[in-house]
């Protein structure tokens, strides 16, 4: 636990069961009396690509208990508001911080279901325990697939120092969303995906005029499995390490362009090439267009 400014911060790892690996977050439980630069300043000097905040009242109607507590829906659910901030700005929705949250929770009140109402929409969250690891599931906010412009496409890569003939032509770039715009790029071999140095104020630029929180740059080992880096210059990191919202895109992406069958379970690794591995789950449903995605994660020592 750490303190900043007198708010109680906790330290969580999503997407790995090592406080070495997966990716970062801070995550206050109550952030109830926390105006929007106070967040900003805790999520800045943490420093981690995200932090989350539970804030106000969460029940339908402002009828429920403090975020400290939350409310229960009919379905016996725990609810809860929470918004997502990186050393930079707001973010819509951030999957890593939803999952370290849960986790938090979990651990102080029990496994079981919740409810995120984010700035994106509402995101269900179940967290079970599976031997001595929890694990959480999030399912995403309605996910949408668009084009983007060949000039739009022409400047990332120059951004990212990627010549087009290093791209696998069987995963045409694509805008994905399923709570934030990512920009789909699938590298032709792995040492391409490996090699990563790019042009941090030209991208932000790009990233910011198209509304992207980060790119989503992906190798496919085989059919299920795939390797992922995320470019996050809007949020003021080089790269984010594991990063859910983008695997939810993706999967929304991969289906999208039929890539996948319509049921699936894949497998992301990220974090490799920074020293910090994680393991992303993205399960596709026939019936359901929202796009599930899990992992472990574990308290990281103060």
């Amino acid at each position: 636990m750490s303190q900043i400014p007198g708010i109680e911060v906790l330290r969580y790892t999503a997407f790995s069961a090592d406080p070495e690996g997966g990716n970062p977050a801070g995550v206050v439980l109550d952030a109830s009396g926390l105006d929007d630069a106070a967040m900003l300043a805790v999520a800045a000097e943490l420093g981690y690509s995200e932090s989350a905040f539970l804030t106000g009242q969460s029940a339908p109607g402002g009828a429920g208990a403090r975020s400290g507590a939350g409310a229960r829906d009919d379905a016996g659910a725990r609810e809860y508001t929470i918004r997502y901030f990186s050393p930079k700005a707001e973010v819509p929705f951030c999957g890593h911080a939803t999952v370290a949250t849960a986790l938090a929770l979990a651990e102080r009140d029990g496994p079981g279901d919740l409810v995120f109402r984010t700035p994106a929409g509402t995101v269900p969250v179940t967290v079970t325990r599976e031997g001595a690891e929890l694990r959480a599931t999030l399912t995403s906010v309605e996910p949408d697939v668009v084009d983007i412009a060949p000039g739009d496409l022409a400047e990332a890569l120059a951004a990212l120092d990627w010549p087009a003939a290093d791209l696998d032509p069987a995963l045409p770039p694509r805008i994905a969303f399923a709570g934030a715009r990512h920009l789909v790029l699938a590298a032709a071999t792995r040492e391409r995906l490996a090699d990563l140095s790019y042009d941090f104020a030209r991208l932000e630029a790009l990233m910011h005029r198209l509304d992207l929180t980060t790119l989503q740059l992906v190798w496919r080992q085989a059919p299920d499995v795939f390797h992922v880096r995320d470019p996050f210059p809007v949020g003021g990191v080089v790269e984010d390490p594991a990063t859910g919202a983008a695997a939810a895109a993706f999967g929304a992406y991969l289906r999208d362009r039929s890539l996948v069958p319509g049921a699936a379970v894949l497998t992301l690794h990220q974090g490799e090439d920074m020293g910090r591995p994680g393991t992303l789950t993205v399960e596709l449903r026939a019936d359901d267009a929202r796009v599930r995605v899990s992992g472990t994660g574990t308290r990281i020592g103060d």
